[in-house]
Parts: structure tokens; sequence; C-alpha cells
């Protein structure tokens, strides 16, 4: 060994100071990684509120360097994380409290480290291994005055999508001595802006026959971010038409391409090849899918499908058939856009902007109201369709109902209007919209507040006479008042009409009165 690594064994105390990133959801919070190297029992005390994976990664580190071939003296090693009110989770804190080892005992200079965050799993042998979250990492680091990151080859490309930032792939700790020593190379970050190929691909509406107000009722959601639901028989083509929403959304801005990836990043879904998602999510989870996993959460928070739907589509299939509880879960997202889970050891907020497409039979059988098919009794509807609160029903921009297909309808050769079309409609709605809340935070009329709406939308004395006439007829909730003129104001903006008319009130009311067809019978 060295004379110089001989001095080290005379020092009383050695320090250093390097930065990682904690994810708070999909956000991230600055983390200073300190190594306090002294005289004493040796052993390795880590302090600042750490998780489990974190406590683990004191036996993982040292074992590392100790395959690394490097020499420790016998010491007292204190790695402290602060701040110490934020509970850290997850592995990626490996590879600076490994790194902040090194430099107290001098195999690494810690001036190479400044302005740098570092993040990664380590194995035993050293070899670091992909990391869940480097994306949200890479950006709030960028966002904190942190242009430079150290971060584990296979997430590379993540760490190359935040515009500005240095990144340096390395694929083990020796490969980091060698940076240290001259040999690393740093790649800019430069927005990639992925080939883009909206909805799945062949599903197109071309492909189902029929069910016009269906298909209406689906160009509006998309066009104003409106949640819908199907109530029909089986084989009418419910699912057909939920999986042909995303094709005819448009496509994805690139601060959304970046929201939705640092979702899919945190879950660990994220393609390490492309680097940004470039589609518009399209979730079906099954019925039996737990609240966990629906909302997010669990004993470490991870992110549900309604995040994972973000600026995408969530299909509930046979919605009454998945656990009330469940269904009532989706009820403080569905209004707010975003969802917060709370522990003792903080919290943690996740968004969830999302459209809602649900499918399900009006009864067991599935046949109601058809009397000559459907043999269910009244009580056996009502115990059926009282699985949805009307809370969560009031939550629902539209209602439609969804026809028996015809042998005709199938047989005529009849060419049905594509996606294509639709989405070009789809588009020039959305773009009405984004100039008319150009400065907010939003951008779609489904998005609305009351308080917003009252700056945005004005109803002239006929059209304020029709909705209240409407509103005691149907005895509608405050809610549901605004889900009319809401859902009016993208029926408007898709005829390119400035002002709303009773036409398009009355369009919206078609789309309200439907649950009141089969919950109120």
């Amino acid at each position: 060994m060295d004379k110089g690594f001989w001095l080290l064994l005379e020092r009383s105390s050695m320090f250093s100071k390097l930065y990682t990133i904690a994810l708070l959801g999909v956000e991230g919070c600055p983390v200073c990684v300190e190594a306090d190297v002294s005289d004493g029992l040796p052993q390795i005390t880590m302090v600042g509120t750490l998780g489990a994976q974190v406590r683990e990664a004191r036996d993982r580190v040292w074992t590392a360097i100790k395959n690394l071939g490097l020499r420790l003296p016998a010491k007292r090693i204190t790695i402290n994380l602060s701040p110490a009110d934020i509970r850290k989770e997850g592995t990626a804190f490996d590879l600076p409290i490994a790194a902040a080892i090194l430099i107290s005992f001098g195999y690494l200079p810690e001036a190479f480290f400044q302005g740098t965050f570092l993040a990664g799993e380590l194995s035993l042998n050293g070899e670091l291994c992909r990391t869940n979250g480097i994306l949200p990492m890479a950006f709030s680091a960028y966002k904190n005055g942190i242009k430079r990151c150290i971060i584990p080859k296979a997430n590379k490309k993540e760490g190359t999508m935040v515009q500005g930032m240095e990144v340096m792939g390395i694929g083990s700790l020796k490969e980091l001595l060698e940076a240290a020593d001259g040999q690393g190379v740093w790649e800019s970050g430069e927005l990639y802006e992925p080939e883009v190929q909206n909805g799945v691909p062949g599903l197109n509406f071309s492909e189902v026959h029929g069910q016009q107000a269906a298909k209406r009722a689906m160009e509006i959601a998309a066009a104003g971010m409106h949640n819908v639901l199907m109530i029909g028989p089986p084989g009418s083509g419910k699912t057909m038409l939920a999986k042909r929403i995303p094709g005819i959304l448009p496509e994805l801005l690139s601060g959304e391409r970046m929201e939705i990836s640092k979702i899919y990043s945190v879950a660990g879904l994220l393609d390490t090849e492309e680097g940004l998602i470039k589609e518009r999510p399209f979730r079906a989870p099954h019925h039996t899918i737990t609240p966990t996993a629906l909302v997010g959460g669990g004993r470490i928070p991870k992110p549900g499908e309604i995040s994972l739907a973000e600026y995408g589509v969530l299909f509930l299939d046979e919605l009454t058939e998945f656990h009330k509880d469940t269904i009532e879960m989706l009820r403080q997202p569905l209004e707010e856009h975003e969802v917060m889970i709370s522990r003792v050891n903080g919290n943690c907020k996740y968004p969830a902007d999302f459209i809602l497409a649900a499918a399900m039979n009006p009864c067991a059988c599935g046949y109601y109201p058809d009397r000559s098919v459907c043999t269910c009794t009244q009580r056996q509807i009502h115990k059926y369709l009282d699985k949805l609160s009307r809370p969560f029903l009031d939550r629902i921009d539209l209602c439609v109902e969804t026809e028996p297909i015809r042998y005709s309808q199938l047989s005529s050769g009849k060419r049905e209007e594509d996606s294509a079309a639709i989405r070009r409609r789809v588009e020039k709605a959305r773009r009405i919209q984004r100039e008319r809340y150009a400065g907010e935070t939003f951008y779609c009329n489904g998005e609305l507040t009351p308080q917003m709406m009252d700056r945005y939308i004005c109803l002239g004395e006929k059209e304020q006479n029709y909705l209240e006439k409407i509103f005691r007829q149907l005895s509608l909730s405050a809610r549901a008042y605004h889900k009319i003129v809401k859902t009016a104001r993208t029926i408007a903006d898709l005829e390119g009409s400035g002002e709303i008319t009773t036409v398009h009130l009355s369009e919206a009311v078609c789309y309200r009165s439907l649950d009141h067809k089969f919950w109120n019978q």
C-alpha cells in the first residue's frame, strides 16, 4: 500500500460530503450524504430516518468495497443522510454511500463530485444494477441547480432525457474510480422526441359497427378529458370502444411525456431503451385489483393504476364486479386529479389526471331493460346497480347506452368513420381549449373547477332558464350541474362555437339523464 494510504491511519477523523436525491412520490428532494471516519470501535453506523432498504445498504456497500480489493483500516464510520426529517426509501443510496466512504479514506477526490449527484444500487461484487426512479431524480436535481449526475449504465438513457444535465453512466465501483482518475465520459442531456404512434396498433374506430351515440360520447370524452360510462348488453362493443380512445387522443406534449415517464420510472416500468413514454397510456386492471394497487400506496408507497394512466385512459371493464370499496376510492382522485398517500413517516403525492372509461352490464344477466330476454327480478336489478353509489355516478360526465348489434349492421359493408378523422376534430377542440386556458395549470374543460367556470363560462338567459328547468326535473346535484356545463362547453368547442347554446346543453343533459333511466326506476 502506498505512503498516502498509511498517512490516513494517523488522522483522528476524516470527513466527506456529496449529494443524491430522495424521491417523495414523483418529486425529488436533494439529500446530503455525509461520511465521517474516526477512531473507535470498528463499525458502520447509519442515521437520518432510513427505511429498511437503505439500512441494508451498509452490508451491500461494505461487501462491494471489500470485493473491489480495497483495504480499509479498522475505523468507526458514521453515515448521515440529511435532512433527517425526510424518510429515505429504496436502493439508490448505495452508490453515494459507497462514494462518500471512499472519499473519506482518500480513494476518491471530493472535488470530482462538486455539483454532481449520485444514485444507483450496488451488487455484492461492486457492479451497479438498474435502479428505479432515475428520471425524476435527474429532473429534480436539475431544478435544484445540480447539473451533473453519475448513475448506472442501465439508466443512462433516462438521465440524458433531462436537457442541460451532464450524465455519466458507470457499470461498477471500479469504473467510478477510473472516472475520477480522468477516464470517465460525460454526455450532455438532450430532450429526446421519440417517434409517436398514438393508440394500439391495428385498433381503429372504423372496426366498430353502429354505436354512433357511443362513438360520439368517446369523441367528447377525448376532446375535453371527461369521464365516460358505457352501459349495455354483452357483446355490444363496449370494450372495443374503450380500447380505441387512445387512438383519437392528441399527441403527447413534451411536458406530458416527461410527467408520465417520471411516474413509470418510479414504478420501474420505463423502457431503458426509449427513456421516455411516447404514447398515451391505456391501463385496464382486472376487477380483482386491490384498492392499494389501483390508487397507490403500500408499505413503500408506489404509484397505482390511476397514476400510471396519467394523461391517458383508465378502463374499468365489468365495473360492478369491482369491490365497492375499491370503486369508492376513485372519488377523490376523480375530483382533485391527484392522490395523496399519507403515512406516519410522511406524505407523498401522485398525479391522477386521466380519462376514466368504464363499462358495465345493466343487470346480472346483462339484458335489462329488454324483458323478452332479461330474466332478472326488479330486486335483483336494484341490487346489481346499487353497487355504484350516487356520489361516484356524480363524477361521471357522460353516461351512454350501447345497443345490441343488428345483423344488417355487420353485413351492410358500410365504411365506418376511422380514428384519424375523429382525432382531427379532437385536436382542433384541444387547441381551442389550450388558447382559452393559456396561463392556467390546466388546458381541458373537464379539469375546470367551479371557480374557474365562473371566469371562463358565461351562459345566456335562455340557457340559464333551460338549465334551471332541467336541474329541478332531474333533481341534480351541484356537481352534476357543473358536469353538464363543462360537457356542453366541449361540445361547443367541437363545433367551433364560442357560445354555449341550448342545443349543446340538451346533448350534455342526455348524457346525464341516462343514469336516471337505470338508477331511478
